[in-house]
């Protein structure tokens, strides 16, 4: 069983900075997939970035490319979503998922078998 904690959201004024964490147990860390969607109240999840199992390949949504990154520690067990220059629309429950037994980059839901329980960020304008 693979359990993921999220931590690390916030409130937080539009132009600033937050870095998010995902701590996850099991014994093959090193070898998942992972992933940050973020999701507001009454809409879809949405996909924000995801890291292959050896941290060499990124991808982020379009819209976040050059705000966003994500990184990994397998020391930690512990992926990181740092978010820069936030604006308000950024405003949503954010979620880290996990992929255990594919290689690559995952950026649909459907692709990912386990979640977190979500860290809420709120950046206020």
């Amino acid at each position: 069983q693979v359990q993921l904690v999220e931590s690390g959201g916030g409130l937080v004024q539009a132009g600033g900075s937050l870095r998010l964490s995902c701590a996850a147990s099991g014994p093959t860390f090193s070898s998942y997939a992972m992933g940050w969607f973020r999701q507001a109240p009454g809409k879809e999840r949405e996909f924000v970035a995801a890291i292959n199992w050896s941290g060499g390949s990124t991808d982020y949504a379009d819209s976040l490319k050059g705000r966003f990154t994500i990184s990994r520690d397998g020391a930690k067990n512990t992926i990181y979503l740092q978010m820069n220059s936030l604006k308000a629309e950024d405003t949503d429950v954010y979620y880290c998922a996990a992929d255990l037994y594919r290689i690559g980059l995952f950026i649909r839901e459907s692709e990912y078998d386990y979640w977190g329980q979500g860290t809420q960020v709120t950046v206020s304008s």
